[in-house]
């Protein structure tokens, strides 16, 4: 499958995403090409995403978010919704469910958890747990104008096609830093969206290979 006009959903059952992603907690070792971990000394800020799989009756989808372009973090960029850990979030699902809606507007009646993604460390300070949610439509968004740009979906299909992985490294402050890219038309995902997006990757196709 590639990046193309003719690119189409692919159909998986919600019983074998539960299965698979209940079948991982550690992202799978790649020395070639080693991913951020905060040092021993760094006490990393507790964050926490939704992952939404959207059932659509064409099949399933992922929705993203486009950030504005002021925030103080990750200005522009394309995210899962999610944010900080709240003193009063009971765990990181609460977290996860409670950024989303004040995000995006998704209720959290829509949304139902089908399992989560090994934490994600990047370097803004954060260690972040991707909350995987299935989402039956319809449902309504209200975006919030000062963190969130644009909603979008791409099909589930396209991120399990190891041809639209790209790799890129740079040098900043003296380290080299690793990180994945899968554009999507116009829209550049990049940075810890991709890297999650890997290791979901990762999750649902082990035993397959790369």
């Amino acid at each position: 499958m590639s990046q193309s006009g003719d690119v189409k959903y692919l159909q998986y059952s919600r019983d074998w995403l539960e299965e698979r992603l209940g079948g991982r907690d550690s992202l799978r070792e790649e020395t070639d090409f080693p991913l951020y971990v905060h040092p021993p000394e760094h006490d990393p800020v507790p964050a926490a995403v939704l992952v939404p799989i959207v059932n659509h009756p064409g099949g399933l989808t992922l929705l993203f978010t486009q950030r504005t372009a002021h925030l103080r973090d990750h200005a522009g960029q394309i995210s899962f919704p999610g944010g900080r850990v709240d003193e009063g979030d009971a765990d990181r699902v609460a977290t996860a469910l409670r950024e989303a809606e004040e995000e995006t507007g998704l209720s959290q009646s829509r949304v139902e958890i089908i399992g989560r993604l090994p934490d994600y460390d990047i370097p803004s300070g954060f260690r972040v747990t991707p909350v995987v949610g299935w989402v039956e439509p319809p449902f309504e968004l209200k975006l919030d104008p000062f963190e969130v740009a644009d909603v979008f979906e791409v099909p589930l299909g396209f991120f399990l096609d190891p041809a639209n992985h790209q790799r890129h490294s740079d040098e900043r402050n003296g380290r080299t830093r690793y990180y994945y890219s899968m554009p999507y038309g116009e829209r550049n995902i990049w940075g810890a969206t991709a890297g999650m997006l890997y290791s979901l990757y990762q999750t649902l196709t082990a035993g397959r290979g790369r």
